[in-house]
């Protein structure tokens, strides 16, 4: 377990000191937005959906 850490710390202070790191960073912030952008789209289908599921619900009752 402790070669796990140890392999994993001295692979991130590769990237950091190189420049290929820069585009891993840029990378993982464009996945951030992306999956912010998705998380806000997917709530507000999710209300309309809930608004159709009422509406059905209320004409049937």
């Amino acid at each position: 377990m402790n070669n796990l850490f140890l392999s994993l710390y001295v692979k991130l202070q590769t990237l950091m000191a190189t420049e290929d790191g820069q585009d891993l960073v840029e990378y993982a912030l464009l996945v951030a937005l992306v999956a912010l952008a998705a998380i806000v789209g997917v709530q507000n289908v999710a209300t309309a959906v809930t608004k159709v599921f009422n509406n059905i619900s209320t004409s049937l009752a």
